[in-house]
């Protein structure tokens, strides 16, 4: 029997992303986020959604640009940090010993030693209530050669990413392959 819940956050699983960002100052910042995703195909975009009271949300609004620099479980308690620390107090990436890249397609740092890059030109916003959901078109990735399939992609086994579970408040790795897409919902086509 299903049980009615209240309306809440719980959906999972939710991504660990880390946002870069420079300040007014030209300063690098990054934030960790678990509030995003691919929301269009062509143009490819990619979604996050921030409260306007971070650091970074006004960082992206004057700088129209963002990148998602996705960790592996390797650099979790980095992320961890990025997301509990603010960088209008703290250098986030000298605190962490991290080496911030400056984007050569937007204005937007990433963090060099995570695996996989996306570099988003920020084309549209929209206010969600506590939120404001900043939709960037993907100029650029960027993935670390020792993370690439056999198909020339990023094997998101091999980037060894985790997720975020806000049920359990547990971070949780990506596991094994259990079908391959597309193939066995064949059995119902007609």
């Amino acid at each position: 029997m299903m049980k009615s819940l209240e309306p809440a956050t719980i959906a999972f699983p939710t991504p660990i992303w880390c946002v870069g960002s420079y300040d007014s100052e030209e300063k690098p910042n990054v934030m960790t986020i678990a509030w995003g995703g691919i929301c269009c195909s062509v143009p490819p975009c990619l979604t996050v959604s921030l409260r306007k009271a971070t650091y970074t949300y006004g960082c992206i609004m004057e700088h129209k640009a963002y990148t998602v620099s996705i960790p592996s479980v390797k650099y979790l308690a980095e992320a961890d940090y990025f997301g509990m620390a603010s960088g209008k107090n703290v250098d986030k990436f000298a605190a962490t010993g991290l080496t911030p890249v400056r984007s050569e397609l937007v204005d937007a740092p990433y963090v060099g030693e995570f695996p996989v890059v996306f570099e988003c030109r920020l084309i549209h916003t929209l206010e969600i209530g506590l939120h404001t959901q900043f939709v960037g078109e993907i100029v650029g990735i960027k993935a670390d050669e020792n993370v690439m399939g056999e198909n020339g992609l990023p094997d998101m086994n091999k980037v060894e990413t985790f997720t975020y579970d806000s049920t359990s408040k547990n971070y949780l790795a990506i596991g094994s392959p259990v079908e391959k897409g597309f193939n066995p919902g064949k059995r119902f086509m007609k």
